[in-house]
């Protein structure tokens, strides 16, 4: 697969590459990071992940869903139960974003230095 690949048809996003926006979006990597560790349920999701609002945990849950990434298994009981997980693929998926989360805590030194180097030289100019 090349970067054309990647590029839009038309005036719709390609299906891979509305996927890879799905699964890198601000509130779909830290669902799928969080859901390597193990199932959680809606609320513990949200604690974990901190700062998302309900309606947009719930959105990013069911994109995920749709993308068959995450599997949501509702329990019928009193009150009701329903846990997150990932699917095989799902897993497949969150490892990717998560060795690209450990690289971006691995380099920050080093970004902090290029934005640095960036910022003195566009003031200097």
């Amino acid at each position: 697969m090349t970067v054309s690949d990647l590029s839009w048809d038309g005036e719709e996003m390609c299906p891979h590459r509305l996927v890879l926006e799905h699964v890198t979006s601000r509130w779909g990597v830290l669902v799928l990071i969080q859901l390597l560790e193990r199932p959680h349920r809606f609320s513990e999701l949200r604690r974990a992940i901190g700062r998302v609002s309900e309606k947009m945990l719930t959105q990013t849950l069911q994109t995920l869903e749709r993308d068959g990434l995450v599997h949501r298994d509702a329990k019928p009981v009193i009150p009701p139960r329903v846990d997150y997980s990932l699917t095989e693929l799902g897993r497949e998926a969150a490892e990717q974003v998560r060795a690209l989360a450990l690289w971006t805590t691995a380099r920050m030194d080093d970004v902090e230095r290029a934005r640095q180097a960036y910022d003195e030289a566009r003031a200097a100019s």
